[in-house]
């Protein structure tokens, strides 16, 4: 992948087919860590469990949260975005904090799934 800016041309269609991959992915996530997070406390039998459990629950738990999170920037992200395309035709603008939160989600995954620095032009 190549370092620097991605231009991204976004339209209703293209918008709304981004988030709902971003919330399929988000509830995808959340459901593995709830899986594995419910398999490591069902293997909690000593203390000692505990101690080695213990941190691998709090990161799942962690996991858990930041993806509620996520699904509430998500939520706002939307609501914006359709109250935007009810009154207008297929062209629509984002504001500054629409920016900032698709901005925010996509920098979140990029951070999982590379140590690229890219930088999306919304």
């Amino acid at each position: 992948m190549a370092k620097g800016r991605k231009e991204i041309n976004l339209t209703k269609d293209s918008v709304l087919a981004l988030l709902q991959e971003v919330y399929n992915e988000l509830v995808e996530q959340r459901n593995t860590a709830i899986r594995m997070q419910n398999k490591l406390i069902g293997m909690m039998k000593t203390a000692e469990d505990m101690t080695v459990l213990g941190p691998v629950i709090e990161k799942q738990q962690k996991i858990i949260n930041d993806c509620v999170d996520k699904k509430l920037q998500l939520g706002k992200l939307q609501s914006g975005l359709w109250e935007k395309t009810q009154n207008t035709s297929d062209n629509f603008t984002l504001t500054e904090m629409d920016d900032d939160l698709l901005q925010s989600l996509i920098m979140k995954d990029v951070e999982k799934g590379s140590n690229d620095s890219v930088k999306y032009n919304l």
